[in-house]
């Protein structure tokens, strides 16, 4: 028989908006474990929320924000300019499940500007030869993104090369940005776990 299906995931905040959506003007999403080390020691985070996917367990975690917990938190970056809002994914979120938790991280209850995704190039992904000595880094935009004649919010890298692919939560972000309109951007290195 099949397998029961899982709850939805759903976000909790430590502050209130009075019911409607935080509206940052860039939201920033890190996946690959270089985005992660670098706003882990970002000092000027406010931790305002957090994204819960009921499979997966809070044991083991401690109190304070740590890059070994399986967790994933969203923080205020103070700036005096603009909102600006970091989503720090620190568990593997699989296929199926991608879909939802983009819909809540843009959209719902988070309703961003833009978007800037920061993921790592999968060697299984890549048309072509990756070696580990080697540091890359690719882009992939939205049309609003690529058509706008404001500043970009990459610029200096060559587009992922065709034939190559992503897929996962960072792929199913990007899709949600373009769906709504928003101009995203995902930023893909290589190493996977390098600097």
């Amino acid at each position: 028989p099949p397998s029961p299906p899982l709850p939805c995931p759903f976000l909790l905040f430590s502050i209130s908006n009075n019911g409607k959506p935080f509206r940052p003007s860039l939201l920033v999403v890190a996946i690959s474990f270089p985005s992660l080390h670098f706003f882990h020691h970002v000092s000027s985070k406010k931790r305002i929320g957090t994204l819960i996917l009921p499979e997966i367990p809070f044991s083991g975690n401690s109190v304070e924000p740590s890059l070994r917990d399986k967790s994933c938190d969203i923080y205020a970056i103070n700036n005096a300019d603009e909102s600006i809002v970091v989503v720090s994914v620190q568990y593997p979120v699989t296929a199926e499940r991608s879909h939802a938790v983009a819909k809540l991280l843009i959209g719902e209850q988070i309703n961003p500007e833009r978007v800037l995704i920061l993921e790592s190039v999968q060697s299984r992904n890549f048309r072509g030869k990756l070696s580990r000595d080697d540091s890359f880094a690719f882009k992939l935009e939205t049309s609003l993104e690529r058509s706008s004649k404001n500043s970009p919010l990459i610029t200096g890298l060559d587009y992922l090369p065709s034939g190559s692919m992503v897929d996962g939560l960072a792929a199913a972000l990007l899709v949600q940005c373009q769906l709504r309109k928003i101009r995203g951007s995902l930023c893909l290195s290589w190493p996977e776990f390098g600097f």
